[in-house]
């Protein structure tokens, strides 16, 4: 992706301060969003980054995730897989805890979902802690599908989320913060 491109991206992130509570700046994407030439900029550079062209499935994690997934997904010519919260997927699934800061969270995948030697390729917008992706991460491995990498539009480096990923294949941001 041309540097200028890229900085047009970071640029248009809109910082919030003490949201969702004090002491934390949120980055805001929806102004990349609501720019149709920056978001197909930014998919392409989150494709880009990967260095792959093919994949059978793409995963998006439950909810800004499926955008970006979804958008991935088309653009490669590939299926879209949902990993949602629990409880929201309307037919069989398998799920994973992970733990948070503060707690514990749960995510799920349908069961056929993914084949056995499909390859996949997980995307969302924000790796921060890992443990949301790790989570999706380990239901694709077990779903017995080959994953080829994780893709983010936005890491928040000094988080180290990108440690927990690493056993799970190459990992790529487009901004790094």
């Amino acid at each position: 992706m041309a540097p200028d491109s890229l900085e047009r991206i970071r640029s248009t992130i809109r910082d919030v301060p003490d949201f969702p509570k004090p002491g934390i700046v949120f980055k805001d994407i929806t102004p990349v969003l609501a720019c149709p030439k920056l978001l197909a900029q930014t998919i392409e550079g989150m494709i880009e980054a990967t260095g792959i062209n093919q994949v059978d499935k793409v995963v998006g994690i439950d909810a800004r995730g499926f955008i970006f997934g979804a958008l991935i997904a088309a653009r490669l010519g590939a299926g879209f897989i949902p990993v949602r919260k629990k409880g929201k997927l309307p037919w069989q699934t398998r799920g994973v805890d992970y733990a948070l800061e503060y707690g514990t969270n749960s995510v799920e995948m349908h069961l056929d979902a993914l084949a056995p030697g499909e390859t996949v390729l997980l995307a969302d917008d924000l790796l921060a802690t890992g443990g949301t992706a790790g989570a999706a991460l380990h239901l694709i491995q077990q779903s017995g599908a080959r994953i080829v990498g994780s893709t983010f539009f936005i890491e928040l480096g000094f988080l180290n989320g990108r440690e927990k990923l690493a056993q799970h294949g190459p990992v790529h941001a487009l901004i790094t913060y």
